[in-house]
């Protein structure tokens, strides 16, 4: 359940290679930035202390690209890219990378699809070509297509089986309906199923566009060295990818809306939440204060003191703002016995209230503050993390010197903007809930709560 209350909070982009490297502190991290004749952007961050390399390249082809009825599609055709070249089948294009020691992905997440290396020095040369031939000539076979899609399908179906998963599908869909946000990143099953290789391939040809691209280097290279090679290898995919509209924003209306899924289960899934904001809201960094007090911030956040710790309520709950490239959502997650789940609803509800209507205390306010500037630099503490962190301040316009405001950004935060942005971005009065639960333990009937039209039976 932590796993998936941080999974939550987090706003970086995901990147799935991570090497244990010593780096500089946020202060002093030194990137350059430059743009190839191909269009894309070019992060460099030198990093000399180890012969290590770490390179990602953010495409525009996340998930909220998938068409209408092809859910999943994104996800299938990072995986598939990595199934060899039209020269190198899967196995030939797994043992050269094995043979260097070398890592090379293609992992796909909710706004980006990121392709990314890591490598020996010596072997940065040889791992980049190896990256931009999966890239450029991708085998694209219909076997390998179909084996990954048969890998992926299984996969769901496993997930489905787990009550907090089928939660957070349940609510994402309630939240955002038929839009780029309303459906998990590998799709489902049924849509999934449905895909073919063409599918694949038609995605691979209109997404994957370096002139839309952002590319992130850290480790023992020197910025033109690197910027040279990129210009070599990465000579096709030229174009850029046409942007998408942001979806209409949606409002939760008045009440508590509920969808009732039942599973003979002994601990109840809750998911609610409401509309958020995108990352580029100038008041993501007061909701970040706000939002660790109240339960984002582990044992030392209030929902977890109250509904946890003092009430003996929950085994797990926290809340965050999925903040992207669009506005995402405002979440709180918990697990509780079902016959516990409308009390602990209800402190819930007491405690969004309780932010809105109260300022907090001086000493919570100094400790969320003083948790957020002295965590800031664990973001950039490894290779594959810096990695991270330049792609994202690249995709949401942060600036290259956002690592040192950062720090004066969240210290100079006070009680009366934490109060103002829990009564602007709350809405405990107009919420989505989800309870995945042995309804006839559970019981749940909220004040003010409103059912969704139907109530979802899956028992197992």
């Amino acid at each position: 359940m932590r796993a998936a209350i941080h999974r939550i909070a987090t706003t970086a982009i995901a990147v799935t290679i991570i090497l244990g490297l010593t780096a500089p502190s946020a202060s002093a991290l030194e990137i350059k930035r430059m743009q190839l004749s191909n269009g894309a952007v070019l992060l460099v961050s030198e990093q000399h202390q180890l012969p290590m390399v770490t390179t990602s390249i953010a495409f525009d082809a996340g998930s909220r690209r998938d068409p209408d009825g092809k859910e999943g599609l994104a996800a299938l055709t990072a995986e598939s890219l990595v199934e060899g070249t039209k020269t190198l089948s899967a196995k030939d294009f797994n043992e050269k990378v094995d043979f260097m020691g070398s890592s090379i992905a293609i992992s796909p997440s909710r706004d980006f699809a990121v392709a990314a290396f890591t490598s020996l020095k010596k072997y940065q040369g040889d791992t980049l070509h190896l990256l931009a031939q999966i890239l450029e000539d991708p085998g694209l076979r219909d076997a390998d297509i179909q084996r990954k899609q048969a890998e992926q399908i299984a996969s769901i179906k496993s997930s489905e089986e787990e009550p907090g998963y089928t939660a957070n599908v349940a609510f994402t869909r309630m939240i955002f309906g038929n839009t780029p946000y309303g459906h998990p990143t590998t799709g489902s099953s049924e849509a999934v199923a449905k895909l073919k290789p063409d599918d694949v391939r038609e995605f691979y040809h209109r997404y994957y566009k370096l002139g839309s691209a952002i590319i992130g280097v850290a480790g023992d290279v020197n910025a033109e060295e690197i910027r040279a090679a990129l210009e070599k290898e990465l000579t096709g995919l030229q174009g850029k990818v046409e942007l998408q509209s942001a979806p209409e924003s949606k409002t939760v209306a008045p009440g508590i809306h509920t969808q009732l899924i039942d599973r003979n289960v002994a601990q109840a899934n809750l998911y609610m939440g409401s509309n958020g904001i995108a990352r580029s809201n100038p008041d993501y960094y007061k909701l970040q204060v706000m939002n660790y007090i109240l339960g984002g911030g582990g044992f030392a956040s209030r929902l977890m003191k109250v509904v946890r710790s003092k009430a003996g309520l929950a085994y797990g709950i926290g809340s965050g703002f999925q903040a992207g490239k669009f506005p995402g959502a405002f979440v709180i997650a918990l697990q509780t016995k079902n016959t516990n789940a409308n009390e602990a609803i209800k402190l819930i509800l007491q405690q969004l209230h309780e932010i809105q209507q109260k300022p907090v205390a001086a000493a919570e306010l100094d400790s969320a503050k003083r948790y957020l500037i002295g965590s800031f630099p664990l973001k950039l503490d490894r290779q594959g993390e810096i990695v991270g962190f330049m792609l994202e301040t690249e995709i949401y316009g942060l600036g290259l010197d956002y690592a040192e405001h950062y720090p004066k950004i969240i210290g100079a935060i006070t009680a009366a903007d934490v109060q103002a942005v829990a009564q602007k971005y709350l809405h405990p009065d107009a919420m989505d809930l989800v309870a995945v639960a042995n309804q006839s333990e559970a019981k749940i009937s909220i004040a003010g709560a409103e059912p969704s039209g139907q109530t979802a039976a899956a028992n197992h």
